[in-house]
């Protein structure tokens, strides 16, 4: 008899385990590229077609006051991957001093290292499957940085950024070996996104019982502007072809929500999995043939700036069970963010130092005050630059290639989010707090540094 309880109590134990393992939540995380703040209709936009991902909108969360960690491509998925800003974070430029030769050509591409924490590490470490589909840009191949080495169980798509300027390539990596693309040999047949999208939904149908967290870094809507053909909806617009082909970008994009969207719904997971949507940066172009578009709203600046059109993003975050439609947030978050919020999410706890802050509680309706912290960023092209948002200020230093004693600008977002009025001269108290700021958040790089500390690398940057 007692062997018989015995035997119960451990049946149990084993059917309690895996309950709990199955009641984890499914993570996607879908990351535009170059995608401008008001390129979204949720967003304001007018003029690009995108139901799906307002429906995300609608179904979920949107943030009216979230940043990239940076404002051009690598940098910003380092500071995803790791929770450090661009002050702490590996990899803090396209281009660094002492980087390996990627297979763009270019000399200066800087890896992850081995002790460069990933939050999906820690994911697969707590029975997560991890997938990455898309660009990567954190290591090339045979460094420390390959995707596989860095916690994902599955990786389709470009290592190196500069290779995904093009969407019909001669080839993809899956995991460690090179997809050679036949089509691509002067044909240009196999599109790089839908290719994307059929690995995506394959793996979401493999991993559909076991929690998983699938890494999508589009490459739409980043230059060159390819698209297979410009969309019936946009083929009567009286616009120039390349705004056609822009818009149809984006609106193909928004499609693959929609398909990825509809296999959640019919395996029936889709209320036990958090979409977050978002951009690397803001808007690549705004001038000339773009001006239709809107792209980054009434904010200043695009890529590459310092300012809000470089560094602020669309972010919509939908879990039906979890979340409260149609619901709105304008609490301050970035990049670093997502590291501590998905951890606090699966309820796990990681003791190292990261620059994030959860905001778990904001997705659950929980009410939280950020005001005692600050964000941060510096760059290291268009001459070196620096910004830190604390409240509702933002404060910039640019041209500090030529030295740190540079000029503050200073804005109020609350009451000028176009950032048109410089307050430095009325503010030397927050201009003080925002130079103590730029000098406790940086810490020194072997990889990075401004150009008047070490002219070897001055061929590095701006390119």
């Amino acid at each position: 008899m007692k062997n018989i309880f015995f035997q119960l109590f451990i049946f149990l134990v084993i059917i309690s385990c895996h309950n709990s393992k199955n009641e984890l939540p499914n993570i996607i995380f879908i990351m535009a590229d170059d995608l401008g703040s008001a390129e979204l209709g949720s967003y304001g936009q007018k003029n690009i077609i995108t139901p799906n991902i307002d429906n995300l909108s609608l179904q979920g969360m949107s943030f009216t006051q979230a940043y990239s960690g940076s404002s051009v491509c690598a940098p910003a998925r380092s500071v995803l991957m790791t929770g450090l800003h661009t002050g702490h974070t590996r990899v803090r430029g396209n281009f660094g001093f002492g980087g390996v030769t990627g297979l763009g050509g270019k000399e200066g591409r800087v890896p992850l290292k081995k002790e460069d924490v990933t939050f999906v590490e820690i994911l697969k470490d707590n029975g997560y499957k991890t997938g990455m589909i898309g660009k990567w840009g954190l290591g090339e191949p045979n460094t420390s940085g390959e995707p596989n080495k860095k916690g994902f169980d599955y990786f389709f798509g470009f290592l190196n950024q500069r290779r995904a300027h093009s969407y019909y390539p001669d080839y993809l990596w899956e995991n460690s070996k090179k997809l050679f693309l036949e089509n691509n040999d002067g044909k240009g047949k196999d599109y790089s996104h839908n290719l994307f999208l059929k690995k995506t939904l394959s793996f979401i149908e493999k991993n559909r019982n076991s929690p998983f967290f699938l890494y999508l870094p589009l490459c739409i809507p980043h230059s060159g502007y390819e698209i297979p053909q410009i969309l019936d909806i946009y083929k009567e617009k009286k616009w120039i072809n390349k705004q056609k082909i822009y818009a149809s970008m984006v609106s193909t994009m928004d499609n693959s929500v929609g398909k990825i969207m509809e296999k959640l719904k019919d395996l029936d997971i889709d209320k036990n999995t958090y979409v977050f949507f978002t951009s690397d940066n803001g808007a690549a172009q705004i001038n000339d043939e773009w001006k239709i578009f809107k792209s980054n709203g009434i904010l200043k600046g695009k890529k590459r700036d310092p300012y809000e059109g470089g560094i602020r993003v669309p972010l919509i975050v939908r879990n039906p069970s979890m979340i409260k439609k149609n619901s709105k947030s304008d609490i301050v978050t970035y990049f670093p963010d997502f590291f501590p919020t998905i951890l606090e999410l699966i309820n796990v706890n990681y003791t190292n130092k990261i620059d994030g802050l959860s905001i778990a509680p904001t997705l659950l309706g929980e009410n939280q005050n950020f005001d005692q912290r600050y964000l941060y960023w510096e760059f290291y092209e268009k001459n070196g630059w620096k910004a830190t948002r604390f409240k509702n200020w933002k404060a910039i230093k640019n041209n500090i290639h030529f030295g740190t004693d540079q000029p503050i600008e200073l804005y109020n977002l609350i009451n000028d989010p176009s950032e048109e009025t410089n307050l430095s001269s009325k503010f030397p108290d927050i201009i003080k707090k925002a130079e103590q700021i730029f000098s406790e958040a940086h810490y020194p790089s072997e990889n990075w540094f401004w150009k008047f500390q070490n002219s070897k690398i001055e061929k590095i940057y701006n390119q």
